[in-house]
């Protein structure tokens, strides 16, 4: 028993949280959202999840299209792949590019030696990067080939994003940003104050990221630092900017997310989760509507102008462990939740059950 408990506390002790009944239109994870894309459309999203799923969903009716098993362990990344495909990858190392309507990918991108937790398709939708704890980029062509590998960090590699004319930027718990020409050549490295966990480009290649600290700095394409702010008073772990680049949202390891002014980098509003933390963030092209990724198993839905919850509220089930109040064993089996089943009317998760 001390031993267990032991490996629990170590894998979730930064994280503890309790029970809380929140709102939100999308449920179907049996553990913490780690991962959302939405597509050009609008009309779908993917996301992946703890529970070692990759679920895509109707965005209009709230329903659960197709739910992918394919990945040994959680997924941390999803992407929206043109011609209707999508991408999964996770802490197994592999990348799995997926058809609607079928249940075994259509391929399978091997390589990476740690999980993959990031991923970023090209603008000309011709390539896939993606970002791993191995320390490693890799760009892998959609139609089929070898990855190009890019080596440059010191450390796990955290996000990646594309510029609009194929640079691709990546940035990691080395405290850089690193700017790789999409021609090849040496790349740009950018020391930041603190290691970055989250980083996105608007169209006109302005970059963003947001670190441990809790600050979000902006970088122009030739990697000057032009600007920084203190977004959270916790850890950052999202970010999401809309298509019109108005608003960019913040999301940190407490819950809260921040909504800022692209222009000005003042925030503008803030709504969150009561603590149960946003590991994921995409807006809806119109920008109208904004889905988080939330610890709670919910894939909550925001109307961005009112900073207001959409969705029926759903009543959070009952603690079991609620008459071992401040029972500090209590509290670790509570943590626990985010990756293991303790229960036997709740779905898979990714730890063991």
């Amino acid at each position: 028993m001390k031993t267990t408990l032991a490996m629990c506390l170590m894998a979730t002790a930064p994280f503890l949280f309790g029970v809380a009944a929140l709102g939100a239109d999308l449920r179907g994870h049996g553990g913490p959202v780690r991962a959302i894309a939405v597509t050009a459309d609008g009309q779908t999203a993917i996301t992946g999840g703890f529970d070692a799923k990759a679920i895509i969903w109707s965005i209009k009716t709230g329903e659960a299209r197709e739910v992918l098993l394919f990945h040994d362990g959680q997924v941390d990344a999803v992407a929206a792949l043109p011609q209707g495909r999508f991408a999964s990858a996770g802490a197994d190392g592999r990348i799995a590019v997926w058809e609607a309507g079928r249940s075994t990918p259509v391929a399978v991108l091997q390589g990476h030696s740690a999980p993959v937790v990031s991923l970023a398709v090209s603008p000309d939708g011709s390539t896939l990067a993606s970002a791993s704890w191995d320390g490693s980029v890799r760009v892998w062509p959609l139609s089929g080939g070898e990855p190009r590998v890019l080596q440059g960090h010191r450390g796990n590699v955290n996000a990646v994003a594309y510029l609009s004319d194929g640079t691709l930027a990546s940035a990691g718990y080395d405290a850089a940003v690193m700017l790789w020409p999409a021609e090849g050549g040496a790349p740009v490295r950018v020391a930041m104050p603190a290691p970055l966990s989250a980083l996105v480009a608007t169209r006109s290649d302005r970059v963003f990221v947001g670190g441990a600290d809790g600050k979000l700095s902006e970088l122009n394409r030739g990697g000057t630092i032009l600007a920084e702010v203190a977004a959270s008073s916790s850890p950052i772990t999202a970010l999401a900017v809309t298509a019109n680049e108005r608003y960019i949202a913040a999301s940190s390891i407490k819950g809260e997310i921040v909504l800022l002014d692209v222009k000005s980098l003042q925030p503008v509003r803030t709504f969150g989760t009561a603590g149960v933390p946003v590991w994921a963030l995409a807006f809806s092209p119109d920008g109208k509507t904004l889905l988080s990724g939330d610890g709670d198993q919910m894939v909550g839905e925001w109307n961005v102008e009112a900073g207001q919850r959409l969705g029926t509220k759903i009543e959070g089930s009952a603690d079991p462990m609620a008459e071992y109040a401040g029972n500090p064993d209590a509290e670790v089996f509570r943590a626990c939740v985010a990756c293991h089943t303790l229960d036997p009317h709740e779905g898979d998760r990714a730890g063991p059950t």
